[in-house]
């Protein structure tokens, strides 16, 4: 949990359903989107159940400290936002949401995750960064378009590994992590899915294809030995070197 998080407060606020419904927005594309972020809401209303064809479901900044299993029923939900409240937990029906693109958990109290979410099949963006979390269970392996994934400002005190598995995976932040980083250069091995490129060697120039081969060395000399050093497993393999 991030350093200064206030408690929270006792005051919390309800909605009906037709204040739910004034809170719906339709964008011009036609995306459907139920914005209830900063409503100091201390449980997700139940009566949203009823709007449960939405595209995209905001609750950040609330007081909420349990997320209901009706959530399941959001089945056409892309973006689920809940960044900004008290969750410890999270229902195994988080599952359902099959069309989930983005999920937002950030900032929270939460020290796991079911591994139902490994279900998310579509899911391209998972921010977990200032929770309590010092490890992902092994289901996060399944998310193959998982993208880019905020795990900064937990308890993590080794890469999990499960993320070697994803081959999509283009960004992940693990800063402000106990994470041992002796004779490691800053962010180095978190950023080399940015670095790195796959691109055939005739299509470079000389100066080009001898620069990549550099910072390429660079990076895979820093995870050797931070292996040698502290035992975390590479990020880049031998099969990555080989695709």
């Amino acid at each position: 949990m991030a350093k200064g998080k206030k408690t929270k407060p006792a005051k919390s606020k309800t909605i009906t359903l037709k204040e739910a419904e004034n809170c719906v927005e339709l964008t011009l594309e036609g995306v459907r989107r139920l914005k209830l972020g900063f409503k100091e809401l201390a449980a997700v209303p139940k009566c949203i159940q009823k709007l449960c064809e939405m595209d995209e479901l905001d609750l950040s900044r609330n007081l909420i400290a349990k997320v209901p299993d009706f959530i399941g029923n959001f089945m056409k939900i892309r973006v689920l936002d809940l960044h900004s409240n008290y969750l410890e937990e999270l229902p195994v029906t988080i599952g359902r949401l099959q069309t989930l693109l983005v999920l937002n958990l950030c900032n929270n109290r939460l020290t796991s995750l079911p591994s139902e979410i490994g279900l998310l099949k579509n899911l391209q963006t998972l921010n977990l960064g200032i929770n309590q979390l010092e490890s992902l269970p092994s289901s996060i392996s399944a998310l193959k378009d998982l993208r880019h994934i905020g795990l900064s400002d937990n308890r993590f005190t080794r890469v999990p590994g499960c993320l070697r598995k994803l081959s999509n995976l283009e960004r992940i932040n693990l800063d402000r992590n106990p994470i041992a980083t002796e004779e490691v250069p800053s962010n180095v091995s978190l950023m080399m899915a940015e670095r790195l490129y796959l691109v055939r060697e005739l299509d470079l120039c000389e100066d080009c294809l001898n620069k990549c081969q550099t910072e390429r060395k660079k990076v895979e000399d820093v995870e050797n030995r931070k292996k040698t050093l502290l035992g975390i497993p590479n990020l880049v393999t031998q099969e990555d070197r080989e695709m």
